[in-house]
């Protein structure tokens, strides 16, 4: 405590700023906040653009999952999720409901359909049952699927456009 108090003194020209620490417990105070105040402009980026929920393997939840960021589901899932985010179902996963996301990663099971995606895509583990609408679709081979698909069309132009294209190879 005493050599708190001299070095105080000693610093003159830092007085002012070191004058609300006279005892220990401000000091560290003053040390915690440099280094949070240095971390926390860095830290809500990344928990942005970080942000993950994981479903880890050996559970079973059911529900609705609704919201911004990113879902990792790596065990069993029933309901439906609609994310503003990427979901991904791991190999060995299951998930039962309607899916609304960015990005879709498929490497488990998925039993349900899959609307408004950018893109969709089915790693050769997958095993798919529902109807697919993305702006894009990547399948890999061994993948399974049954349902129906449709993707690279652009919402504003609607059937009429998709009409058009349909039709010019029948007769």
């Amino acid at each position: 405590m005493a050599l708190w108090k001299d070095t105080t003194p000693a610093g003159s020209g830092t007085a002012p700023g070191a004058t609300p620490a006279p005892s220990p417990t401000p000091e560290r105070a003053n040390v915690a906040p440099l280094n949070l105040n240095a971390d926390a402009p860095r830290r809500p980026k990344e928990r942005t653009e970080l942000k993950e929920s994981v479903i880890a393997s050996g559970l079973n939840i059911e529900g609705k999952i609704e919201g911004a960021g990113n879902v990792r589901i790596g065990g069993r899932f029933k309901g439906d999720v609609h994310i503003d985010g990427d979901l991904t179902i791991e190999a060995g996963a299951h998930l039962t409901g309607q899916v609304r996301a960015n990005l879709v990663v498929v490497a488990g099971e998925l039993s349900g359909n899959v609307e408004s995606a950018r893109r969709v895509e089915l790693a050769e583990t997958a095993v798919m049952s529902g109807d697919v609408k993305a702006g894009a679709l990547t399948v890999a081979a061994g993948s399974r699927m049954r349902g129906q698909v449709e993707f690279g069309w652009d919402e504003k132009l609607g059937k009429a456009h998709g009409d058009a294209r349909g039709t010019g190879s029948g007769t």
